[in-house]
């Protein structure tokens, strides 16, 4: 009897619900620099929130609960202490304070509400219209797709940029660095590329994420701005973080970008995600590692620099029509110094992404915008991320221009030229002038083919290189006005039909005769 009132206890012991739970808390041993060394976290991983108890009227689990709550990321697993970076108000952490595990790694909340949000790197709604409610997280850090997960890239996103969806074509799950040096017009492609994303489709318009890294205020505010004018914010996340913010936050900024470009892709979507800029990011690497006290290499950078933007551009692709074919085109931009593309960041992210686009100061000073350097500048995707349209027409372009290049460093020494020579420099000065564009005026892909046909079957000859914008916009109007059938059809069926073409041929016929005044006539 007894026997079985021992085993009745043993079985009530064993069941006993007490509604507590193990808890690992550890202590603050030092803090400066927005970096604590914290003892007795044991068990905690790479990547992990922590929660400091600033208050001390709070439980850890209340304080954790709190809108007060100041979280650390765990970057540095050593010995007998690990080395948080302080997320939040870092004046607010002391030495001595307790803190606990969340068990949770650090993840953004994601969902169709962010779009048209500015939100920062932990995705807070810091555009003053309240809080954002998700039902999902994505994690900041994750691996990347492997290579039977992805398909080939063969769908255009287009910029509206002229020269660059003719000559440097971006493809959905493409990664393009766009590189040059300081005020060369690097933002303003990728600004111009978002805007020009309003002509697509409603089912095919990518969904755009711009990552503003350490920017100006003013310069984040000036861009939301351009966007919501442009009717661009309603497709549009901004994550932003300022030069004035700490370090970890400019680090963590182009991974929450990629975590919510991988949400939307994941639902079958495309997605466009601009990181402005890396060479930001890469010295918030820098500055955060060394207060952690990695061991320096080149330049300072710690010796996972490569790793670091090799992970973070790994996570654009274009997806098998098995994960339902989403796809995120990356942007990343690098700021050089004078021109130096050989140096340690630039060759990184060049190695890592599959074309550049370089930005030159000369032309840029010249008046030539966008200052596209066509000689350094590739895409390696190539005319497999064209429409049929634009693959007809654009191959002349890179050709005259190479030619007009060739022949304007031989007529700097040349006194005397032949008619056919002369002939050749004013073609290619028309094709310069052709591919100028103005700040926030994408030109639609449809227009971009008539206007570049027109150019190679002679509508700019016997004009003055002066009038070229002048016919340019002439013939656009005139083909609005009277023959918009010419540009539907191109926009639904992508390609040069021979109806088409011969439509084109009589519309040049006809507005050569109806504006002999803009040919000197």
């Amino acid at each position: 009897m007894s026997s079985v009132i021992i085993e009745k206890i043993k079985s009530e012991i064993a069941n006993l619900d007490t509604g507590s739970t193990t808890t690992d808390i550890g202590v603050v041993t030092a803090v400066g620099d927005g970096i604590a060394e914290i003892d007795g976290l044991d068990k905690a991983e790479m990547m992990e929130m922590v929660s400091f108890a600033v208050s001390d009227e709070q439980s850890l689990e209340e304080t954790l609960k709190s809108d007060k709550a100041v979280f650390g990321l765990v970057l540095n697993l050593e010995e007998d202490t690990v080395k948080v970076v302080i997320l939040g108000e870092s004046d607010l952490v002391k030495e001595g304070m307790r803190v606990m595990r969340t068990n949770k790694l650090l993840s953004i909340p994601v969902g169709k509400e962010i779009v048209g949000r500015v939100v920062s790197p932990l995705g807070e709604a810091i555009d003053g219209k309240g809080t954002i409610e998700t039902d999902r997280n994505m994690p900041i850090e994750r691996v990347a797709y492997g290579v039977m997960d992805r398909s080939g890239v063969n769908e255009p996103i287009h910029t509206g940029i002229k020269a660059i969806d003719s000559m440097i074509p971006i493809g959905r799950g493409q990664r393009e660095l766009i590189i040059g040096d300081r005020q060369t017009g690097k933002t303003t492609i990728a600004i111009d590329t978002i805007i020009n994303q309003k002509y697509e489709p409603a089912d095919k318009r990518p969904v755009c994420i711009y990552v503003a890294v350490g920017q100006k205020r003013s310069k984040t505010a000036s861009i939301m701005a351009r966007l919501e004018e442009a009717g661009a914010m309603e497709y549009t996340t901004i994550v932003a973080t300022s030069a004035s913010e700490a370090s970890p936050l400019l680090f963590l900024a182009p991974f929450a970008g990629a975590a919510i470009g991988e949400y939307f892709m994941e639902q079958g979507k495309d997605v466009l995600v601009v990181f402005d800029d890396l060479s930001k990011h890469a010295n918030a690497y820098r500055q955060m590692s060394l207060l952690l006290r990695r061991p320096p290499g080149r330049e300072a950078y710690p010796g996972d620099i490569f790793y670091l933007h090799s992970r973070l551009l790994e996570r654009s692709a274009k997806l098998s029509a098995e994960l339902g074919a989403g796809s995120i085109t990356a942007l990343p931009i690098i700021e050089t110094q004078e021109g130096d593309v050989s140096a340690y960041i630039p060759t990184n992210v060049i190695s890592i992404t599959d074309g550049q686009i370089f930005l030159d100061t000369d032309l840029f000073n010249k008046g030539i915008r966008p200052a596209l350097d066509v000689g350094i500048s590739v895409s390696r995707v190539g005319s497999s991320a064209q429409t049929k349209a634009m693959k007809k027409v654009a191959g002349k372009i890179r050709l005259e221009l190479a030619q007009f290049r060739e022949l304007e460093a031989f007529m700097q020494f040349a006194s005397d030229l032949d008619d056919d020579t002369k002939a050749r420099i004013d073609s290619g000065r028309k094709y310069v002038e052709l591919l100028k564009q103005g700040q926030n005026a994408p030109v639609p892909f449809q227009r971009q083919v008539v206007a570049i046909y027109a150019a190679n079957n002679g509508i700019f000859d016997g004009a003055p290189v002066e009038s070229t914008s002048k016919i340019e916009s002439e013939f656009l109007n005139f083909i609005d006005r009277d023959r918009k059938d010419i540009l539907s059809t191109i926009e639904t069926g992508r390609e040069l039909t021979d109806e088409v073409v011969d439509k084109l041929n009589k519309s040049l016929a006809d507005f050569k005769e109806a504006h002999k005044e803009l040919y000197g006539a």
